[in-house]
């Protein structure tokens, strides 16, 4: 695959006039320019004119570690603004270049719907947030452009943002055990999935979340949970 153009983006910030002075000066951002939502989205169309798919794999809970009662204010609204508004607002600046019959895609987590002990920060509310905005934007975005919008549920992978909350490890080894498919999950499986997602291969289907985790979410029952040798 060519990568034709990098674009730096901070998908906190919706227009320049969002991003306060002390953001403005921080060594983050030197040498950078249009790193805003809209700014980005203007450029791409000056860029290319017009866009076919769109794929939100971004998130960030600063608090992700520490449990939902011990969590501040600020933290949990970080963690619901950078992991689930930032679609909302990615999709409300792109969807004027997208071409009908586009799509877009995000990734989740099975924490929107089922308690995972550690992942705290209010990560969890924000995934159930990202789930619930996807099949409303589907609506939305079907009936303004013809454009579908799913989520992608993936198991536990060992990446490098996965290892932030700490046990990601474990979960992998959990998933390996008692999912149905006992085989490591791999990123380019998530991959083809999102590749046949946006594809015209599933052009009648939206507003879905997709679960490419061995199985795993299906199950109700740990089968190496101490209880059931006993």
């Amino acid at each position: 695959m060519e990568i034709t153009k990098v674009y730096p983006l901070d998908a906190v910030f919706d227009s320049l006039e969002d991003v306060p002075e002390d953001v403005k000066a921080n060594k983050r951002y030197a040498g950078s320019s249009k790193w805003t939502v809209k700014e980005v989205a203007e450029t791409v169309k000056d860029d290319f004119g017009s866009i076919d798919i769109l794929v939100h794999s971004l998130a960030n809970g600063p608090e992700v570690t520490k449990p939902l009662l011990e969590t501040s204010r600020s933290g949990y609204l970080a963690a619901v603004s950078a992991s689930s508004y930032s679609f909302i607002s990615l999709l409300q600046h792109f969807l004027p270049i997208m071409n009908p019959g586009g799509a877009s895609i995000s990734l989740t987590y099975i924490a929107s719907e089922r308690t995972i002990p550690g992942y705290g920060g209010g990560m969890s509310s924000a995934k159930a947030a990202l789930e619930s905005d996807t099949r409303v934007l589907a609506f939305e975005a079907g009936r303004k452009g013809k454009i579908r919008v799913n989520t992608i549920s993936a198991g536990p992978l060992g990446s490098r943002a996965a290892k932030a909350i700490g046990f990601i490890e474990k979960m992998i080894e959990y998933s390996y055990v008692n999912a149905p498919l006992q085989k490591e999950l791999l990123a380019e499986e998530v991959g083809n999935a999102a590749a046949f997602l946006v594809s015209p291969l599933a052009s009648a289907i939206t507003g879905s979340t997709v679960y490419v985790d061995n199985g795993l979410n299906t199950m109700a029952l740990a089968v190496d949970s101490p209880t059931l040798s006993t």
